[in-house]
């Protein structure tokens, strides 16, 4: 079992890479489409939280086009891990202050309690996912 599961793991890689890489390159792009809805989830305790949202989102940007090319790629994907560990406090704020997304879907404006906590354990599975590309791919090209 345990072999099938690593070869189903090594043939879904490539792909899953691309799918990443273009959902962070999403997210980038729509902190400067509605950064005042990004900007809600910012904790109060630090700084310009508007800067902070496209700072992160130039970041999720670069760094989603950078883990699909194949020399930038452990680099772009330690930088992901490093990117989501540094946004979780807007996580926690989230699921802690009951914040109202003003502007946003209604369908995510206010999250149940249930969809704000889940976000937490959720980001160590964004993690794990970012960190899978630190390692070689299973054809050792890059």
């Amino acid at each position: 079992m345990n072999d099938a599961l690593d070869r189903l793991l090594a043939r879904l890689k490539r792909p899953l890479l691309y799918v990443m890489g273009v959902l962070y390159v999403f997210a980038g792009v729509m902190h400067f489409v509605v950064p005042d809805v990004y900007a809600q989830i910012v904790p109060p305790v630090l700084p310009a939280p508007l800067a902070l949202v496209y700072l992160s989102g130039l970041a999720e940007i670069a760094l989603g086009v950078g883990v699909m090319i194949p020399r930038t790629r452990r680099m772009a994907a330690w930088g992901l891990v490093a990117l989501l560990v540094a946004i979780f406090p807007a996580n926690i704020y989230m699921a802690t202050s009951d914040v109202v997304l003003v502007g946003a879907p209604a369908a995510i404006r206010d999250p149940s309690t249930f969809g704000r906590w889940a976000r937490l354990p959720f980001q160590a599975v964004l993690i794990l996912w970012a960190w899978w590309y630190t390692r070689p791919m299973p054809d050792s090209r890059d």
